[in-house]
């Protein structure tokens, strides 16, 4: 017989504004209980400290999840200037003191460094892992382990303001996937000799979500009790504030085929459209309506790479 899955078949994207103080798994456990769904997943870890904008994808939406992971991130960033900490943030240990002796313009002279390709060594306390463990257990006992220097990109760094009574410093952050904000400001605080750590990070926004997107679990919560009050299902509510599955790849070239196409596309096999296909993952749309995601084989021919299990269900394959 075979196994029941628990929940409901939910699809669809939730910006979820993680709150401060919990994990990213956390934050995804709680929402993926309260919408019972079957299976849901997050798209790239926020820190405990950090909030903002964490996308969770839920259903048929976990097959894109890569393409989130791997599209660039904004953020507001606050530091601690005269401070280093054990982790680059305020949840680790403070290791040295210094006095801050810098002036606005040079702040701004340094952070603008910041700007373009560079090399980076992501932080002990981070969620990468090393040999099937997580760097910040090791960082934890004690332990320093190798890590691999990654090639990453800071589309933008400026500088937003400057208490000076208790030197804090904020900056927004436009950056490539995989960069770590705690290490530039690590970095940052180094380079002006006074050393500094992160005291606040807000993600607002993931490739092209917007920051209005974003939904907190208070809102959820608040949407629940509406419901109740209503005597309506919770899914009247919760399920309008999910994104169409296809808002994950709105970076990718688009091809549009016809119904029958998509039929035969839906159940795996290839189709000659005639056409040069782009190099990479193609999303597809059939009459319409997005099918999954497909790609350029040895023929030239359009064949899926990850397509959808309802489409199969609702398309009749032609005779």
């Amino acid at each position: 017989m075979a196994k029941r899955s628990k929940g409901r078949p939910v699809d669809g994207i939730l910006l979820l504004n993680k709150p401060i103080g919990i994990s990213s798994n956390k934050a995804l456990q709680q929402t993926k209980g309260v919408y019972f769904a079957q299976k849901a997943g997050h798209t790239g870890a926020l820190d405990p400290l950090a909030t903002g904008m964490l996308p969770i994808c839920f259903g048929e939406a976990t097959k894109f999840t890569q393409f989130l992971l791997d599209t660039d991130k904004t953020y507001v960033v606050r530091a601690k200037l005269g401070e280093r900490t054990t982790t680059s943030d305020s949840d680790g240990e403070i290791v040295s003191t210094k006095d801050v002796n810098v002036t606005r313009e040079q702040l701004i002279k340094e952070i603008a460094a910041f700007v373009g390709e560079s090399d980076q060594y992501p932080s002990m306390y981070s969620a990468l892992k090393y040999q099937g463990r997580p760097l910040y257990k090791y960082a934890r006992e004690g332990i320093e382990v190798p890590r691999k220097c990654r090639k990453i990109n800071v589309f933008s760094l400026t500088f937003d303001e400057f208490d000076e009574v208790n030197n804090v410093i904020q900056m927004t952050a436009h950056v490539s996937k995989g960069t770590y904000i705690r290490t530039i400001v690590d970095d940052l605080g180094e380079k002006l000799g006074c050393g500094a750590h992160v005291v606040m990070l807000h993600r607002t926004a993931v490739g092209q979500y917007p920051a209005e997107k974003m939904v907190s679990l208070d809102e959820i919560e608040a949407l629940l009790a509406k419901a109740k009050d209503e005597e309506v299902a919770p899914s009247t509510y919760l399920d309008a504030l999910l994104l169409p599955l296809d808002t994950a790849l709105v970076d990718l070239p688009v091809v549009e085929i016809s119904k029958d196409q998509g039929s035969i596309f839906s159940h795996g096999q290839a189709i000659d459209l005639d056409i040069d296909l782009p190099e990479g993952a193609i999303k597809v749309v059939a009459d319409g309506i997005f099918i999954g995601t497909g790609e350029r084989n040895a023929s030239g021919h359009l064949k899926v790479k990850r397509g959808l299990a309802s489409q199969q269900d609702d398309y009749v394959k032609p005779e």
